[in-house]
């Protein structure tokens, strides 16, 4: 399966936005953002699938794809992919959400990235390639070399993850990168959608 295109991974965190999710979300899809995950894991489930379900709406209106982190049962209410935390039961999610559901994963280093593949998830995050201000303490940094090491040893895409900026992300991808992921350099910003043009521009 592949993952969206472009290969631009926008993650939610609204502890960290600038302004409310779905303006947010409105504002990345204006952009020509197409992937979105709804990160929200402190909300009760009732709500994290009210706001997954606004999301999605506007997702819907451009093609984007939205996808949720974690909530199984948030992903088949709404008929949406999943992206699970590293050692999660991938066979599972999948006999639950059935074989056209994205479902990634994330990786920290190859043993976790390998396991993922194995369980057959459809792409993987490698975090942190840099050192990254939303998650601190993660780490240490893999930088370019280990990510172009874990990338080499997989068939499915690998997605960067951590402290990249668009100065960054072309070096990304020529480590072999199949797309970024992206959550405090949208989130953090005073206008999200200026913020997704400019990590989109440096993927063309």
């Amino acid at each position: 399966m592949h993952i969206p295109d472009p290969p631009l991974l926008v993650i939610t965190d609204r502890r960290q936005a600038r302004v409310p999710l779905e303006a947010m979300a409105a504002a990345v899809f204006a952009a020509g953002g197409r992937w979105l995950l709804l990160r929200e894991k402190d909300l009760v489930p009732l709500e994290r699938i009210a706001a997954l379900q606004r999301l999605c709406a506007l997702g819907r209106s451009c093609g984007a794809t939205v996808a949720v982190s974690t909530d199984l049962t948030a992903a088949q209410v709404a008929g949406v992919g999943v992206h699970l935390p590293a050692g999660a039961d991938l066979v599972a999610a999948r006999r639950q959400l059935g074989g056209a559901a994205l479902i990634g994963c994330s990786a920290h280093n190859l043993v976790e990235a390998l396991r993922a593949e194995d369980g057959g998830a459809d792409y993987v995050t490698l975090s942190p390639v840099f050192e990254s201000a939303s998650k601190p303490g993660y780490g240490p940094a893999l930088g370019v070399e280990g990510l172009r090491a874990v990338v080499h040893e997989l068939a499915i895409p690998v997605v960067a993850l951590g402290g990249i900026g668009p100065e960054d992300l072309r070096t990304c991808l020529r480590a072999g990168a199949a797309g970024i992921a992206v959550m405090g350099g949208i989130m953090r910003a005073e206008d999200p959608g200026a913020a997704a043009r400019a990590y989109l521009a440096a993927i063309v």
